[in-house]
């Protein structure tokens, strides 16, 4: 068996460039860019914003929803089992360059969504989510094989701070496409440059990709395939499973991330719909959000990584939930564009924090004397996707019930109450 040697420089810092690879499809087709232009090109003249999807007539952003939930719940769905081949094989680098390389064709393929081929559209839309939220599985996989546990905040922290700038730097560079085509030689008033941009999105991912695929460590435990491969696969999953019975610090854990990290995610995707709706923000105030929010994040992760260093994961952890129950408050009250700016603003400082210390939190309650990372970490993925549908849907539910966004961010804050509580029952014995 040969292991790689921890915590060495040129193997983290290339496990922290997948993160600035990938954190481009999330930012550019997630948050910014593709929102917009499929608003765009499914609203028609007359502003109506219903499509026809096989035959199915419904709002365009309730369609969108739809085709976000469920790659959620094909990824949730699938991950089980090819993170139990991955162990068992040892074959964890194929199948996170098999869910990269599916997620930045997609992406790639968005190019020829025109609007009028919606059913088309959404299917790269699925796609391109299975394979972003795929590969992280097999990539966040990596940090207990790479890295001793008291280097995993630090780490952790650096790989979201990678993704945040390297998204940011290919964002600016598409909105000054979009905004001033003519300097490259694209047409004014067209959807070309915005088309364009989802070519980056795909071309960015897959070369920077390379420099972790050359890299990272392939068969890590020098496993050997024997006998049936998705049998064996599924009694790899099997086996972690019945292991949680002896880590209830874990599974406290897993629960409390479940309800903490609903809110967070519905922060994340829904924040600029609440700006357009409650506030009538402009486009441009927007994207100004989105950047505040991103560039605030990259110092947020580091600040929160030197709090657990001395007081502990379970603290900080607890001081940014508490203020993420703030900020739900918060909102229900802006009236705004500059106080929803200085929301933005506090909202990236604890969003960069949380999302590096959750998975950081989750590596130091893993076994460590166990092989199965992909499979442990499976786990947290699937809890991952179905928080985010949790989060998602209680949001839409509320605004729908009450017809106010407003409501809907107070009570994102009950899962942060749930999850702090959750949260303080949990005890890290990892030793650094």
């Amino acid at each position: 068996m040969t292991l790689p040697k921890m915590n060495n420089k040129r193997i983290t810092n290339a496990w922290c460039m997948y993160d600035w690879a990938n954190s481009v499809y999330s930012l550019t087709i997630i948050t910014a860019v593709f929102p917009m232009y499929y608003e765009a090109v499914t609203t028609s003249e007359d502003g109506n914003t219903t499509v026809d999807f096989f035959g199915w007539v419904l709002p365009n952003t309730a369609l969108y929803s739809y085709a976000l939930s469920l790659s959620f719940l094909l990824t949730a769905l699938m991950l089980p089992l090819l993170t139990g081949m991955a162990d068992y094989s040892g074959k964890k680098k194929t199948f996170l360059k098999g869910f990269a390389y599916l997620g930045s064709l997609a992406c790639a393929g968005l190019f020829f969504f025109e609007g009028d081929n919606i059913e088309y559209g959404m299917l790269m839309v699925i796609l391109a989510s299975i394979g972003y939220s795929g590969s992280l599985v097999f990539y966040d996989a990596y940090l207990p094989e790479i890295a001793s546990p008291d280097q995993y905040d630090r780490l952790s922290a650096r790989g979201y701070s990678f993704g945040y700038i390297g998204s940011v730097i290919l964002l600016i560079f598409n909105l000054v496409m979009i905004q001033m085509p003519g300097i490259f030689g694209l047409p004014e008033n067209s959807s070309l440059p915005a088309k364009i941009s989802f070519i980056t999105v795909a071309v960015w991912w897959v070369a920077f990709s390379q420099i972790p695929f050359k890299r990272l460590p392939g068969n890590v435990y020098d496993r050997k395939v024997q006998g049936k491969y998705f049998s064996k696969g599924y009694e790899e999953i099997r086996k972690v499973y019945r292991s949680l019975k002896d880590l209830p610090d874990l599974k406290r854990y897993l629960v409390a991330f479940l309800f903490y990290n609903a809110g967070v995610q519905a922060v994340m995707y829904l924040a600029t719909l609440f700006g357009t709706k409650e506030l009538e923000m402009e486009a441009g105030a927007l994207i100004i959000t989105v950047l505040i929010i991103q560039i605030v994040a990259i110092g947020g992760a580091y600040v929160f990584a030197r709090i657990s260093e001395q007081k502990g994961n379970i603290f900080s952890l607890s001081v940014m939930i508490i203020i993420w129950i703030v900020v739900c408050v918060a909102a229900y009250f802006v009236n705004t564009q500059y106080q929803f700016f200085a929301l933005a603003f506090v909202v990236g400082l604890i969003m960069g924090g949380i999302q590096s210390l959750s998975r950081a939190t989750y590596s130091k309650l893993i076994p460590q004397n166990t092989i199965d990372h992909a499979s442990y970490f499976s786990f947290y993925d699937v809890t991952y996707n179905v928080s985010l549908v949790m989060g998602t849907f209680a949001y839409g539910f509320v605004d729908h019930l009450t017809g106010s966004m407003r409501n809907s961010a107070l009570a994102l804050g009950v899962f942060f109450v749930l999850g702090i509580l959750l949260l303080r029952k949990v005890v890290i014995r990892v030793q650094h």
